[in-house]
């Protein structure tokens, strides 16, 4: 069963990068398919990181055309090509709270307006479960830069520790380690009913 996952990953994977090369042969279409991809997972994580709407949509918008025009400049490099947008985006937003002094605001609840849709539960179980999901965002918030980065990449994006460590400009051991500390210090932080 598990082996099967990973042929569904590999496939995923290779499926990206075919696209890619579709692209850097002309086919504007098959960056059209990237787009429609990724799009989700890029926006999830610039608007996590700022919590500002308009804001994660105009750098989400820059993610994708910065990377269109560097596509010719892309190869394979072992992960899904997903890794690569969502590098863009965290230069992008890194170059945003530069330039604007910005400081990260806690995340709302408004991350959930974002979430893929599931299957929904009733009322009860939706105030129950967006309470516990409030109070996770704000202990993570509460977390430093570096383990707010990588709890978001790893459980929110839900990527590898691979593609995190990329993403993050570290080995995969301090990626880790960081994520060892940062869920240590989570399960601190938490109320004792959440842990």
């Amino acid at each position: 069963m598990e082996q099967a996952g990973l042929e569904e990953a590999d496939e995923s994977v290779a499926d990206g990068w075919a696209l890619v090369r579709a692209t850097q042969d002309g086919d504007v279409d098959a960056f059209g398919t990237l787009f429609d991809r990724y799009h989700d997972v890029v926006f999830r994580f610039v608007f996590y990181r700022l919590g500002d709407r308009g804001v994660a949509e105009d750098l989400t918008q820059e993610t994708f055309v910065r990377a269109f025009r560097r596509i010719s400049s892309v190869s394979y490099q072992g992960r899904d090509i997903g890794a690569w947008f969502v590098t863009i985006a965290r230069n992008l937003v890194l170059d945003h709270v530069k330039s604007s002094r910005y400081r990260l605001e806690q995340a709302t609840p408004e991350i959930t307006d974002v979430a893929p849709d599931s299957h929904r539960p009733g009322p009860e179980s939706e105030v129950i479960a967006g309470a516990t999901h409030e109070e996770l965002l704000r202990c993570v918030a509460k977390l430093g830069d570096d383990q707010q980065e990588c709890i978001t990449l790893r459980f929110l994006q839900g990527l590898s520790v691979s593609e995190t460590a990329h993403i993050m400009g570290r080995n995969e051991g301090a990626v880790k380690a960081l994520q060892h500390r940062a869920v240590r210090r989570l399960a601190q932080l938490l109320p004792e009913g959440l842990r």
